[in-house]
């Protein structure tokens, strides 16, 4: 068993949902960190969303506030997903957010 700690990083150029990892095979990803900043000077919204293996869609975060100019930590506990799971994020306003997630990767 393999373990290797990992970062992803989003920048939110557009409204449409996008993928910030699909965990590999035969891997698990244990998020510890996912940090959302707005960079533009205005306000705006995040929504997170985990697709499992058989296409189903989970909310974890629907529209979630971001106040202009701030960072802020989405997770109060680790996240696990496993092999083939999509983590997706959506921005209300393109060119406002930046996505910046830690996570360690065991094989």
């Amino acid at each position: 068993m393999s373990n290797v700690y990992k970062n992803a990083k989003l920048d939110l150029t557009t409204t449409n949902a996008t993928v910030l990892l699909t965990v590999p095979a035969a891997r698990t990803a244990i998020f510890k960190s996912i940090l959302v900043s707005e960079d533009s000077g205005s306000a705006d919204t995040i929504t997170a969303t985990v697709t499992d293996a058989a296409a189903a869609v989970f909310s974890l975060f629907k529209v979630k506030a971001v106040a202009a100019n701030t960072t802020i930590e989405l997770l109060t506990a680790p996240l696990v997903l496993e092999t083939g799971e999509i983590l997706k994020f959506n921005a209300a306003t393109a060119n406002r957010l930046h996505v910046v997630a830690s996570y360690l990767e065991v094989s």
